[in-house]
């Protein structure tokens, strides 16, 4: 029994022994700036002065992002920049899940072109991107001007077109992974349902929406929470393509953190608006994940 108990200890030991660097790590980068965020929410710290350079200012940092137009104006880009880029991608992803899920010519090669694009490097793409919509020599001018269009838009240039220029470009880049993730999904749907709905005469429209859709609802709720996350955080591309201009047009949350941080040294303000951001996906998510379960039982 001795013997027995001792062979357990060391067991156990073992175990504890084999994740401890994945927790002493998960500690250090991950847990530890969690917290010093956390702290840094309440306080004023101009960082080259090192930790002299400490200010406790309590809760003026959220009295200031209220008074901030620009932060209230990077919200309300992100908003849109969320409300149009991750219904166009889902739809779009959909479409093309469903027509790839059929007896297509040369259907996993296409699979595979479609899903490149979210394989590659968010910078590079966002660099190429920028070199298309260069409203001089880019070559969507170039196409527009030779079909006789004079005076193409100024994408990157205009304010008022700049954010959907991004968006244009997220929405191509992520449509691979919601066809990837709705392809996955529609192995699960039982081919006797649409037989039968075939029997009854249902179109192929009347299927897509009372057969497949419904079908994939986890499926939709598992892309709408991963898109929206990413869509909220999104930064390479504003940061490489418009640099949040032209006239803050593309400003977003993550680039506005990123500037008040290691631009303009405002520590405190860049993290009160981390944790403000992390606050609007968290309540975002839970209502989804309400209204997912209400979805799932209607159906």
């Amino acid at each position: 029994m001795k013997r027995w108990r001792n062979s357990r200890v060391r067991e156990q030991a073992a175990g504890y022994l084999f994740i401890l660097p994945n927790f002493a790590g998960y500690v250090v980068f991950v847990l530890t700036p969690i917290l010093f965020s956390l702290y840094l929410v309440f306080v004023d710290w101009e960082y080259l002065k090192g930790f002299a350079g400490i200010r406790w200012v309590g809760l003026d940092n959220f009295r200031e992002l209220g008074n901030d137009p620009k932060f209230l104006h990077s919200l309300k880009n992100n908003v849109v920049f969320t409300a149009i880029s991750v219904p166009a991608s889902m739809i779009i992803g959909l479409l093309l899940a469903v027509l790839l899920n059929k007896y297509v010519y040369m259907r996993n090669t296409l699979r595979t072109i479609i899903f490149l694009p979210y394989m590659a490097s968010l910078a590079a793409v966002s660099v190429i991107w920028s070199i298309m919509y260069n409203a001089s020599s880019g070559p969507i001018n170039a196409f527009l001007k030779s079909i006789g269009i004079a005076h193409p838009p100024g994408w990157l240039s205009s304010p008022q077109s700049a954010l959907y220029a991004i968006i244009i470009m997220s929405v191509w880049m992520t449509i691979g992974y919601t066809m990837i993730i709705y392809l996955a999904g529609l192995q699960g749907i039982s081919k006797d349902l649409y037989e039968a709905a075939d029997i009854d005469g249902a179109s192929k429209l009347r299927q897509l929406l009372q057969i497949t859709v419904p079908m994939l609802s986890p499926t939709t709720f598992l892309i709408l929470i991963t898109q929206l996350i990413w869509s909220f955080q999104v930064f390479a591309p504003v940061a490489i393509m418009t640099q949040g201009g032209p006239i803050d047009s593309t400003m977003v949350l993550s680039y506005h953190i990123y500037l008040e941080a290691f631009r303009f040294y405002k520590m405190g303000y860049a993290a009160a608006m981390s944790w403000v951001l992390f606050a609007i996906i968290f309540v975002v998510t839970i209502v989804q994940w309400q209204g997912q379960r209400r979805w799932q039982n209607h159906f």
